[in-house]
């Protein structure tokens, strides 16, 4: 069944400070995204569906959308403010979008089977892509009443950033499925080179080198756009008057696991993610991309 990456970028423009000063990484001038794009069709992936705002559709496909033409099926999905379910409005006040969940919800119309969900920004790496299109292609329609679902884990000490702490979903795995993911805050490592972050109470707790970390890779089928409804109009009913308050992935697929809705199958990858989560981050993100087209990991300039 065609497979779709679903790529969040509704917040390139605020973030970047505009879609002309999205970074090149590669050494011929590549973003991100291009590298992304490269490894999904590598995958198997057929198709892409950019989630963007609308106020910037235009120069998001002339500026992004047009450099894979031809290379895979491209569409475009619109996060809205007001794209509410039906009894609900946008309360006085607000102006930032409701999360990474109505994010994917602005693409139900756009998919029509198994779908990946990525950030625009992160840089997640070849082996990443083919464990979860494997996963799709070995995957069954089974006829129980638990959903499926996947997550691809990195290894801790291959997200961290030499400029600063950063804040992780550590996960927990029984038998290879997902069991929890708990928010780690300030996460770094210490002077003794071992790796430690702070649990939601406040409480410093060391962290394994190979605790496995969620970067917001996900796989999810069709039926999810049905839980997700459930879920956001749960959400809106409990917060939807918070001028601030979002609904995320991890913590919807949490709620399927803790009500047997769905399983969530973790996928460990060998890949490094990499992310300018400080400016100074941005010359270790260049120099690790050089090293794998020196590798052939990549050709240059990427085709």
């Amino acid at each position: 069944m065609e497979t779709t990456l679903l790529i969040l970028a509704a917040g390139m423009g605020s973030r970047y400070g505009g879609l002309k000063q999205v970074d090149p990484m590669g050494p011929d001038g590549e973003t991100v995204l291009d590298y992304s794009v490269y490894d999904a069709i590598r995958a198997g992936f057929k198709r892409v569906v950019f989630i963007i705002r609308e106020d910037f559709a235009q120069a998001f496909r002339e500026g992004v959308g047009a450099r894979f033409k031809g290379k895979i099926e491209v569409d475009y999905a619109f996060q809205k403010l007001d794209d509410l379910p039906d009894g609900f409005s946008v309360p006085e006040g607000r102006e930032k979008p409701w999360g990474t969940t109505h994010a994917i919800r602005a693409a139900r119309h756009a998919v029509s089977g198994p779908f990946a969900v990525i950030n625009a920004d992160d840089f997640y790496g070849a082996d990443a892509y083919q464990r979860i299109a494997a996963y799709f292609r070995e995957s069954n329609d089974s006829d129980d009443s638990m959903s499926h679902y996947c997550m691809v884990g990195y290894h801790i000490n291959k997200t961290l950033s030499d400029h600063g702490d950063v804040n992780r979903g550590i996960c927990s795995e029984n038998n290879g499925l997902l069991s929890e993911v708990e928010e780690v805050t300030e996460i770094k490592r210490e002077q003794d080179g071992k790796i430690y972050g702070n649990q939601l109470d406040g409480t410093r707790i060391e962290i394994g080198e190979h605790a496995l970390a969620s970067m917001n890779f996900w796989g999810f089928n069709l039926e999810f756009f049905a839980q997700l409804e459930e879920h956001f109009i749960q959400f809106l009913k409990q917060s939807g008057n918070e001028l601030k308050s979002e609904c995320y992935i991890p913590t919807l697929v949490d709620d399927l696991i803790s009500q047997k809705k769905a399983d969530c199958r973790l996928l460990e990858t060998t890949s490094s993610w990499f992310g300018v989560t400080y400016p100074d981050d941005k010359p270790h993100v260049v120099n690790a991309i050089k090293q794998l087209v020196d590798q052939g990991t990549y050709p240059s300039p990427l085709s």
